[in-house]
């Protein structure tokens, strides 16, 4: 029974892994350059304090996929900032923890949110860009 259950959790964590990877393939790693220009072009932009550790960063990841595949939210970037690896741009958003979504269009910040996992909330926030 204990050799089911190991091989039942292995597994767990592998998919989620897995789907973690998958559903982030839509965000582009956060870059000075990037994050500028979009502002300067007036651009509607997600950014996302992300750690790969983080469980509510995982919750967060498919939400967010599934809302820019809409036709509504498909003019948003997502741009996932390293919680752990990028210190720097971490603390410039004034960001305390990972699993911080901040939303602006252009230069100016719209809104911003901190661990939550609910689609409408995800979707509430993405709607202030636009």
């Amino acid at each position: 029974m204990k050799f089911i259950m190991k091989s039942i959790l292995r597994n767990i964590l592998m998919l989620s892994v897995l789907f973690a990877g998958s559903a982030m393939a839509d965000t582009v790693a956060f870059t000075q350059a990037a994050f500028a220009k979009l502002q300067l072009e007036g651009k509607p932009i997600l950014v996302h304090i992300h750690a790969n550790w983080c469980p509510t960063c995982r919750a967060q990841a498919p939400i967010i996929s599934s809302l820019l595949k809409q036709k509504y939210f498909q003019t948003v970037t997502s741009l996932r900032v390293d919680f752990d690896q990028q210190k720097d741009i971490v603390k410039a958003f004034h960001a305390s923890r990972q699993s911080t979504l901040i939303v602006f269009k252009g230069n100016k910040e719209l809104g911003r949110s901190l661990g939550d996992t609910t689609p409408d909330g995800i979707e509430k926030l993405l709607r202030k860009t636009l």
